[in-house]
């Protein structure tokens, strides 16, 4: 593990003493999730931009024209469509 110091606004740092505390556990705990949180939707942020610069619209329209036009009820939950299809 390393050690770091971070200043914080007393603001910041008052809701932070109790959100750690509403959730139930160290303020040390809260920051590393909280970073760790931060670290995985920058990833995979950047993960999706590779992956979309892969992409094509040919083959995107390609797939679209395969599905059928046909009207498409919408529901407005599930239930309705239980007792549609029933």
């Amino acid at each position: 593990m390393s050690n770091f110091s971070v200043k914080l606004p007393d603001s910041l740092y008052k809701s932070l003493q109790e959100l750690a505390k509403q959730d139930g556990i160290s303020i040390d705990q809260f920051v590393a999730t909280a970073v760790a949180e931060k670290i995985a939707a920058l990833t995979t942020e950047i993960y999706l931009g590779e992956l979309a610069k892969r992409g094509s619209r040919e083959k995107y329209d390609a797939v679209l024209a395969k599905i059928p036009d046909i009207l498409i009820r919408n529901f407005s939950s599930l239930r309705d469509m239980a007792f549609t299809l029933s």
